[in-house]
């Protein structure tokens, strides 16, 4: 618990949010959460419902989260899904796998929101428990054009793709369906300033941003291409 709170206050001390604790409360389960309060003026503020046809979609941090923790802690635990694991994998590809997720995990989306600004984005969400699929489907139905997502790549851990395929486990990873835990932003911009929003984004946070598709005439949906690109991340 105490490591816990060390983070939570460690995370709010990097985006400058004073934290003010409200109630304490026995429970069974380790958790922590609290309401995030800020004072703008309004044109500061990206709605999220006027993405553009044209528009380039962008995603900044990679899928994958959930398998790589749990391979993790199934190594930990010698379970029969590590021993299936073993076919293919050594204690340093999970370890590597697992740090890979856990800084993805750590790191703030604060740069990119900020940038979103900077770059004229039109919409955005961020991509947790929905999975990347779920939330570009929610993003899309609110829209004031008639507009669909077309995602065309989906970035993805080193190792999970692999991983979730050994385990039989692929289907709702590789149709971006995998619940992610404190994923990145799904953002929607003009598509000549994507490829500066990236290249930003990497210079500022040392890690890659991604064009993973567009924004067409459509009906308020999301579609995902039938030949995927699939990018490893490391």
């Amino acid at each position: 618990v105490p490591m816990v709170m060390d983070g939570f206050l460690a995370a709010a001390k990097e985006c400058k949010a004073p934290v003010h604790i409200g109630s304490i409360a026995e429970n069974p389960w380790c958790i922590i959460g609290g309401a995030a309060t800020a004072v703008c003026h309004r044109s500061e503020l990206i709605m999220p419902y006027n993405a553009e046809v044209g528009d380039a979609i962008v995603l900044t941090k990679p899928l994958g989260t959930q398998l790589a923790t749990n391979a993790y802690i199934w190594m930990n635990e010698q379970s029969d899904n590590w021993t299936r694991l073993q076919e293919r994998f050594s204690v340093a590809d999970v370890e590597e796998t697992y740090r890979i997720a856990l800084e993805s995990m750590c790191r703030l989306n604060r740069t990119g929101a900020t940038l979103m600004r900077k770059y004229n984005a039109h919409a955005a969400t961020d991509v947790t428990g929905f999975g990347l699929y779920g939330h570009a489907e929610n993003l899309a139905k609110y829209q004031k054009a008639e507009v669909d997502f077309h995602i065309d790549k989906l970035p993805i851990i080193k190792n999970v793709r692999e991983m979730a395929e050994l385990l039989g486990r692929s289907a709702k990873l590789l149709a971006g369906k995998a619940v992610e835990t404190s994923g990145g932003l799904l953002i929607c911009l003009p598509s000549g300033d994507a490829a500066s929003f990236c290249e930003e984004y990497r210079s500022s946070t040392s890690h890659p941003a991604w064009i993973i598709g567009s924004v067409k005439e459509g009906k308020r949906s999301a579609q995902m291409n039938s030949n995927l690109e699939y990018i490893d991340v490391d």
